[in-house]
């Protein structure tokens, strides 16, 4: 018998692995029917658990209640209700919680722990940003409403001589000491948040808040740029001579002179100066604006008018002798304190001069407007009402002692400070004492909606209505 081989070809072979293939594909999916048939549907997700975000809203310095606030957390919101409550249902953590309200600032809290939170908003008219309470430097608070008699609720002593007041921000206070630090102070119980030093003795002026930074000045003529939470020195600019004047900052420039006589624009964003003036004489005023225009007056007593943006000089105006104190600026007028002439001197915008009240003495004080009437003290120890349009005196309130720092109105009462070591409040309409306090030396109030700051020598008390 003849033995025959087979010898397959290659296409024999191709058709071979297919036909495997295809075994192999129907046996798998034979199990995969197999196995759906315990169950023909697949398993939906687990939902996310609910859960319910509580929300307290109130005013951060009154602690009152803020109703109808917007709380959104993620997708989801709600308004709190009259006791300033509300409370949200979100699934999952909860990565920000914003509020707003009007008349306030809004907020947003980051990744917050807890179910259960206290969301503080403040006003920003209720503030106290800047020396003067505002660029015009009127010294007039007129959105807080806290009177005498009042309560004191904490006090702080801080060993060295406050020449000029704090500042008022979200609840924290910031003030120069006359050793050199700066202090950033709790409104709620007068604890220390954070303190840096300058390395120099004494500090004339007031810082200014900007948003979330703080601008301060130094008598080492240093530009000072801090995160004004942790009091982390952000920057600083050396610029010569001794500063003098308080921070004023407008679409992020800030104003200011020098004891050399020269007038700083200097942009707080690129940290370059706009421009400058060399005028010559030294300047320990504060630069006040309005409409435009930087006013400022220097020790050959003149009153200098700038263009803010482009630094051009506008005006010149002799104020009869040194001006120490900030000018003010109210309705179409500028007053200007003149030290040795011992008059508080009224000019137009423009530069005219207008009038002039002689007091007998020296006037470092620069004056408050407020309704009509300007305030400003003597070192005759007298407190000075006069009419803003002719200046005509109103009438005289006795401080007791000589009068340097500013008077400040708040809520219809005047305050003055006096090297006699006092406060006096005087009703601001009439003249009428309406409160004494036994501790004063230059300046002597700042605050805010729920209280306000008393200065002496070296201490602040802060106290509210009772």
């Amino acid at each position: 018998m003849t033995k025959t081989t087979y010898r397959m070809s290659t296409m024999d072979l191709v058709l071979r692995a297919r036909a495997m293939l295809l075994v192999a594909g129907s046996a798998a999916v034979l199990v995969s029917v197999a196995g759906c048939g315990k169950s023909s549907q697949v398993a939906p997700p687990k939902p996310k658990p609910t859960a319910s975000v509580h929300v307290a809203v109130v005013d951060g310095d009154t602690g009152a209640a803020v109703p109808r606030a917007r709380v959104t957390i993620g997708t989801q919101a709600i308004r709190s209700d009259r006791r300033g409550l509300a409370s949200v249902s979100v699934r999952g953590p909860v990565r920000s919680v914003t509020v707003t309200a009007p008349g306030f600032s809004a907020r947003t809290l980051q990744t917050p722990s807890g179910r259960r939170l206290v969301v503080r908003l403040y006003k920003p008219a209720a503030q106290w940003t800047v020396y003067g309470v505002t660029p015009t430097r009127v010294n007039a608070q007129a959105a807080i409403h806290v009177r005498p008699p009042f309560r004191t609720v904490w006090s702080r002593n801080l060993y060295a001589l406050l020449e000029f007041p704090a500042v008022v921000a979200d609840g924290v206070a910031y003030v120069w000491n006359g050793s050199g630090f700066l202090y950033a102070i709790s409104m709620q119980d007068g604890s220390i948040i954070w303190r840096f030093s300058a390395g120099a003795k004494q500090q004339d002026s007031s810082p200014a808040v900007v948003g979330d930074v703080l601008v301060a000045h130094s008598k080492g003529g240093r530009v000072l740029v801090f995160d004004k939470h942790t009091g982390h020195l952000l920057w600083q600019r050396q610029v010569g001579s001794p500063i003098e004047s308080s921070p004023v900052v407008i679409d992020g420039v800030d104003y200011f002179g020098d004891w050399g006589g020269t007038v700083y624009a200097l942009d707080l964003r690129t940290r370059r100066l706009r421009w400058s003036y060399h005028g010559g004489c030294k300047i320990t005023a504060s630069a006040s604006i309005a409409r435009g225009t930087l006013y400022i007056g220097d020790y050959c007593g003149r009153l200098l008018a700038f263009a803010a943006k482009s630094g051009k000089l506008r005006f010149s105006a002799s104020a009869g002798s040194p001006v120490y104190g900030s000018s003010a600026i109210a309705n179409g007028r500028v007053y200007t304190p003149s030290r040795d002439s011992g008059a508080l001197v009224a000019f137009t915008t423009s530069g005219r001069r207008l009038w002039s009240v002689p007091t007998g003495g020296y006037v470092y004080s620069a004056p408050a407007v407020w309704r009509g009437r300007v305030y400003f003290g003597s070192y005759t120890g007298w407190l000075y009402s006069v009419s803003a349009s002719s200046g005509r005196v109103l009438w005289r309130g006795w401080v007791g002692g000589r009068i340097s720092g500013s008077p400040t109105v708040v809520d219809g009462v005047v305050y003055a400070g006096s090297f006699a070591d006092r406060i006096v409040g005087f009703d601001a309409g009439t003249g009428h004492v309406v409160f004494r306090f036994p501790h004063g030396y230059y300046v002597a109030v700042a605050g805010n909606e729920g209280r306000l700051l008393l200065h002496s020598y070296s201490g602040l008390w802060a106290v509210e209505s009772r």
